[in-house]
């Protein structure tokens, strides 16, 4: 890998920017001293939340009779609902598009952000390409590390269809990658216990 500086002191960048950049992941991570690491990782999965079953099947039902060339409506259709239905089992604030200003070249919008005691979910929804939206999810979890370094940050990208998920570590500065894929509603159990279990409180049965 190239030790390039792809980013300018004096421009402004915001986390849509890396999604539409065309270096390699790696080297946008650098920017930032992190370097990515890609593997199957194993994520805690909490059990079967119950409305699962119930939102497995509406999904089901509604994937024949809606388009999905948007990605607002995959974000609502798919997304959305799975999200809600994390927070409401959880009782963790679910906040959407929310703002987050470190400085000029960590700035924007998140799409989902779950907060639990003492942890962080980030959630980035497109409609394709998986890598960017990695990458940018992960300047995403750079920036949240900054604003509260003592958080355990998570992260996760979706086309709705398709969930893949990331985290942060500190010391070394390291992105993890998950090479794992989730599809929906086929798996939507292991991706609501998945999401379950990073946000849920661990004191909690």
């Amino acid at each position: 890998m190239l030790n390039l500086s792809l980013l300018k002191e004096d421009e402004s960048y915001t986390f849509r920017s890396y999604f539409e950049m065309p270096y390699e992941p790696e080297e946008i991570l650098a920017q930032f001293s992190y370097r990515l690491e890609i593997g199957e990782w194993t994520w805690p999965v909490a059990p079967a939340l119950p409305q699962t079953p119930a939102l497995k099947n509406r999904i089901r039902q509604l994937l024949p009779l809606v388009s999905l060339t948007s990605e607002t409506a995959r974000r609502e259709l798919l997304v959305a609902p799975v999200l809600t239905e994390v927070a409401l089992h959880c009782r963790v604030p679910l906040r959407l598009e929310y703002p987050l200003m470190v400085n000029n070249w960590l700035k924007g919008s998140l799409d989902y952000l779950l907060r639990g005691k003492n942890i962080l979910l980030v959630v980035e929804a497109k409609k394709d390409d998986l890598t960017r939206a990695f990458v940018q999810m992960a300047v995403e979890m750079i920036a949240l590390a900054q604003v509260e370094p003592q958080a355990q940050i998570y992260g996760a990208v979706t086309i709705g269809s398709i969930w893949q998920f990331g985290q942060i570590l500190g010391d070394p500065r390291t992105i993890r990658q998950d090479l794992t894929l989730y599809r929906v509603p086929e798996d939507l159990e292991s991706v609501a216990g998945i999401l379950t279990a990073m946000v849920g409180d661990p004191s909690q049965p």
